[in-house]
């Protein structure tokens, strides 16, 4: 009979369909649960440390339904000259957004954290990371970027542009050490802390 590895409950704490997507890509079976949290950062907090706070407690939240599961937390906070770049949420503000950015490097700061529920010491039940990512956008004429938003109408992003789809055409660089951090989930960083916490992910069959 071939060993057989049980996974323990894997659980994605988000709402967005970036993630899951991204998740998929690791063919293991996941469960969504979107936590309920208030996101607004606090008063003096650092665009790292706010990405950081909202992963973890994205990750708790789901975590208190569902004992004995990893439950995966992730959160992005865009950057320019260190003021925060929220989500555009409609035409006129994404149209902002990208002007202000032109020519620019943006910083995106996506935060993750593995919570462990299975640990009986809850103090070391959570794994955490933040990735950097640096994004130059190209300095564009208004006509291009708003035809841009037309076209694929990213307003649900930070920073107003898909960097998995059309909106590469507006960037110029992207530096990172993790390639799929600045869509929302960093899988590099991910699979480690899976590891970290026992999952294998490719088993050898015993014949």
């Amino acid at each position: 009979m071939p060993s057989q590895t049980v996974l323990p409950r894997l659980i994605l704490a988000s709402s967005s369909k970036y993630r899951k997507e991204l998740l998929s890509r690791l063919h293991l079976p996941f469960e969504v649960l979107a936590p309920a949290i208030d996101e607004t950062p606090h008063p003096g907090e650092t665009p790292e440390l706010t990405a950081l706070r909202l992963a973890k407690e994205k990750a708790i939240a789901v975590a208190e339904q569902v004992p004995d599961a990893l439950v995966i937390g992730s959160d992005q906070v865009a950057t320019l000259d260190g003021e925060q770049i929220g989500k555009p949420g409609a035409h006129a503000n994404a149209l902002a957004q990208l002007q202000k950015m032109r020519g620019r490097e943006v910083v995106f700061h996506t935060a993750l954290c593995l919570w462990d529920g299975r640990c009986v010491d809850k103090a070391k039940a959570a794994q955490v990371e933040n990735v950097r990512t640096f994004v130059t956008f190209r300095n564009l004429a208004d006509k291009e970027l708003d035809a841009y938003l037309r076209i694929e109408q990213p307003y649900d992003c930070a920073g107003s542009a898909k960097n998995e789809g059309l909106g590469i055409a507006i960037l110029e660089k992207i530096e990172s050490s993790d390639p799929t951090a600045l869509t929302g989930l960093p899988l590099i960083a991910l699979t480690t802390m899976l590891r970290n916490a026992g999952v294998a992910f490719f088993n050898a069959v015993n014949r």
